[in-house]
C-alpha cells in the first residue's frame, strides 16, 4: 500500500480540515506530519463547528486510527484544551489518537522566545502566532529539543536544562515575563498526555501499510509557507509540501501514492509577506466578508486577492499534485468577473514562474472571466455547475495541467462535489 498526501497549495487555511473529514472515509488511518498549534482546521457538519490545531482532521470518524508524526510539534496545555473541548462534545479520542515519541514539546519559554525575539525585529517582523513554534523547530535542528518520548524518560532533567537556557537567552534580551500561569498549564498538559498513546509512529505507519492498511498524510499550513520552498522568510518553520510527509512520518519516498493539492478560488494571506495578487480595495473587502476570512486560531483579518496561477503551478510542480480540490467557489457566486494572475511584470519584464524573491516590484499580469452570479451552495453534482463556472473549471485545469477532482461550495462536509474528471 501507499501514503496518499493532503496539503495546501498557497499560504495556508485553503480548507484542508474539511476535505480530510471527506475523505477519511476512504482510509484506515489519518497521520497529520508538521507543523503545530499556530495553524487551525475547521470543519463543520451537523449543526456544529470544531477548530482543531494539533488533532489530525480524522478524529471524527470513530473507527479510524489518528496519528500525530514526529514532524509535529505540541504543546500540552494546548493540546489539553484542544482535546477537552472534542471529548465534551461527545468524541472520544483515547482510543483512537497516538502520538509519535519523537514530536517535539513546546516548553512555556518557547512562547515567550517567539513573542521577544518579534518584538525584537520591530518593523521587520514576520507575524509569527506566538504560539513558540518557530523556537521549538530551532531547538529541534540545534539538538536541544524535548520530545513527547522524554515524558518517560528523565523529564525532569530535560526540561530543565532547555528552561534554563531559553531563561539565559530572554535575560540576554531584556525581556520581561512571568512563567507562572503558562507553566502551571503546561504541566497540567503533560499529565493529560500520559492518557494516550504514545508510538514509534515510522513503525506503526509503514506496519499499517504492511497490513494493507490505507493511509492519509494531512498537512498544515501551505506550500508557500514552506521553509525551504515558501516565501522567505515570511514563512513557517517546518516542510508543508509532500516531502515533508515522509520526514514527518518516517514514510519512504516511493511510498507516496495520490497527492491531493488544495487551493481557494482566490487567494488569502495571513500576517506580513509578499502577496502579489493581493486586494486594497472594495473587491478585496468584499471577498473577505463573503469568505468569513478570518483566522480559525488567531481570529486575525486575512488578506484576500484574485487566484494566483503562477504560485500554484509552482506548489503543484514542488509537491508532484496528481488531484486537485478547489475549495470557497460559493464566495465568488455573485460576482460578475473573476481575474487570474497568469504570469508576474518585474521591472518591465513579463516572466511565468515563481522567482526567488518576490516583493512589492511585482505586478501581476491577469486574464479576465465571465463570473457566474448563481447561488451554488445547494448544488450536489457537477451536471447542476452554470456554464461560467465550468469555463472558469476548464481555465484552470488548462493553465495549472491537473485536473480539479473536488470542488466545495459551502463550508458543510456535504457541500462538496465530486466531478468525474478523466484519470
Amino acid at each position: 500500500m501507499k501514503v496518499d498526501v493532503l496539503l495546501g497549495l498557497q499560504w495556508g487555511d485553503e480548507g484542508k480540515g474539511k476535505v480530510v473529514d471527506v475523505l477519511t472515509p476512504k482510509y484506515d488511518v489519518v497521520a497529520r506530519f508538521q507543523g503545530g498549534p499556530n495553524a487551525g482546521h475547521t470543519l463543520e457538519f451537523e449543526g456544529q463547528k470544531y477548530i482543531l490545531r494539533s488533532i489530525p482532521s480524522g478524529i471524527f470518524q470513530g473507527d479510524k486510527v489518528n496519528i500525530i508524526g514526529n514532524g509535529v510539534v505540541l504543546d500540552p496545555a494546548l493540546f489539553k484544551a484542544e482535546a477537552e473541548a472534542l471529548e465534551a462534545s461527545g468524541h472520544n479520542l483515547k482510543d483512537r489518537l497516538h502520538i509519535s515519541k519523537k514530536a517535539h514539546l513546546i516548553l512555556p519559554t518557547h512562547r515567550i522566545l517567539d513573542l521577544a525575539y518579534e518584538a525584537a525585529k520591530g518593523a521587520a517582523k514576520v507575524g509569527t502566532t506566538g504560539k513558540g513554534i518557530g523556537p521549538t523547530y530551532t531547538d529541534k535542528v540545534s539538538r536541544n529539543g524535548v520530545r513527547v518520548g522524554d515524558i518517560l524518560h528523565g523529564f525532569e532533567e530535560k526540561y530543565s536544562s532547555a528552561k534554563a537556557k531559553h531563561e539565559q537567552l530572554l535575560k540576554s534580551m531584556n525581556y520581561e515575563y512571568d512563567l507562572t500561569e503558562l507553566e502551571k498549564a503546561w504541566f497540567e498538559g503533560i499529565e493529560y498526555l500520559k492518557q494516550f498513546q504514545f508510538v514509534d509512529s515510522e513503525h506503526e505507519i509503514n506496519n499499517l501499510l504492511n497490513a494493507g492498511k490505507s493511509v492519509l498524510c494531512e498537512g498544515a499550513q501551505g506550500t508557500m509557507l514552506d521553509i525551504d520552498f515558501g516565501s522567505y522568510p515570511f514563512v513557517t518553520s517546518s516542510n508543508t509540501v509532500c516531502a515533508g510527509a515522509c520526514t514527518g512520518l518516517g514514510v519512504a519516498p516511493n511510498k507516496i501514492g495520490e497527492v491531493y493539492g488544495i487551493f481557494k478560488a482566490y487567494c488569502t494571506r495571513v500576517g506580513a509577506g509578499p502577496f502579489p495578487t493581493e486586494l486594497f480595495d472594495k473587491v478585496g473587502d468584499e471577498i473577505c466578508t463573503l469568505g468569513h476570512e478570518f483566522g480559525s486560531v488567531t481570529g486575525r483579518k486575512r488578506r484576500c486577492g484574485w487566484i494566483d496561477l503562477v504560485a500554484l503551478k509552482y506548489s503543484i510542480m514542488i509537491n508532484g499534485v496528481t488531484k486537485l480540490i478547489m475549495m470557497k467557489s460559493d464566495v465568488l457566486d455573485m460576482f460578475d468577473s473573476i481575474k487570474a494572475c497568469v504570469a508576474y511584470q518585474i521591472n518591465g519584464e513579463e516572466i511565468n514562474y515563481f522567482p526567488y524573491d518576490i516583493n512589492e516590484n511585482v505586478e501581476p499580469v491577469y486574464v479576465e472571466l465571465s463570473g457566474w452570479q448563481t447561488d451554488m451552495t445547494k448544488m450536489h453534482s457537477e451536471d447542476e455547475f452554470p456554464e461560467e463556472f465550468n469555463a472558469y473549471l476548464s481555465f484552470l485545469e488548462e493553465q495549472l495541467g491537473v485536473s480539479v477532482k473536488f470542488v466545495s461550495v459551502g463550508p458543510d462536509r456535504e457541500q462538496t462535489v465530486e466531478r468525474y474528471t478523466e484519470e
